[in-house]
């Protein structure tokens, strides 16, 4: 079964949600994402994908704070990307209390680090975040396309030892458009060993019974749940 893993994104200690990573589309939620975890957390959901996103703006961690609170009064395992470039940016990510940490950018940019953090830590808690815009990864919180091909980048990491992969579609992401099931499956035919979480498009759970279908490992939503277009109770199927 698909594994269930609400969004919560940070801009200045709010949880909020952004259409195709635009920072001008912010939309406010909620003033205390801990509540949103918290509730989460009560109707029986047991992941949850953390972004700094003023973090991804700014090269470094911001919202550690969020993620530390977020942690200390929930028991959901929390995986945490936005920002993370240095081994600094890791150890307070950890120490914030993320289980895992998404590296994106910096797997563009510095692979020599990347690996290292993978060789250290493990394939456990290093996932990889392969943002996409046609077929091509995407940087720096998607202001910036990068050269890197999908594939050719995914095959190279997964030699290197990265099992755990978030790939969000950007066309689609905070849409409400359907998720890209197409470019999944294609991934998950040439690399049918990949723990894949796919992100970006979710509308209602009619998605994620394809996505499901389709082989998917994960499925990353927020702003569906957010607009009620997804409810709490009707993810009870997948929990």
């Amino acid at each position: 079964m698909i594994e269930i893993i609400p969004a919560i994104d940070i801009i200045d200690g709010k949880c909020v949600r952004l259409s195709q990573g635009d920072y001008d589309s912010k939309k406010v939620y909620n003033e205390n994402p801990v509540e949103v975890a918290k509730e989460f957390e009560a109707n029986g959901v047991r992941r949850l994908h953390v972004v700094d996103l003023d973090g991804a703006a700014s090269h470094h961690i911001v919202n550690y704070r969020v993620l530390e609170r977020i942690a200390i009064r929930t028991s959901l395992v929390i995986d945490f990307g936005g920002g993370v470039k240095s081994d600094e940016d890791l150890r307070i990510a950890f120490e914030s209390g993320a289980q895992m940490v998404t590296g994106g950018s910096i797997a563009v940019k510095d692979p020599e680090l990347f690996c290292h953090w993978l060789d250290v830590y493990g394939s456990e808690k290093i996932i990889l975040g392969a943002d996409v815009k046609e077929h091509k990864i995407a940087v720096n919180g998607w202001k910036d396309e990068s050269a890197c091909e999908l594939f050719p980048f995914l095959e190279n990491y997964m030699e290197k030892g990265i099992r755990k992969v978030i790939c969000t579609d950007i066309s689609c992401d905070g849409m409400l458009s359907g998720p890209s099931i197409d470019l999944y499956k294609e991934m998950l035919e040439k690399f049918p060993d990949l723990y894949l979480m796919a992100s970006g498009g979710v509308s209602n759970v009619d998605d994620i019974i394809a996505l499901n279908e389709a082989g998917v490992s994960g499925v990353i939503f927020g702003k569906a749940l957010y607009e009620g277009h997804i409810t709490l109770k009707d993810l009870r199927i997948f929990l």
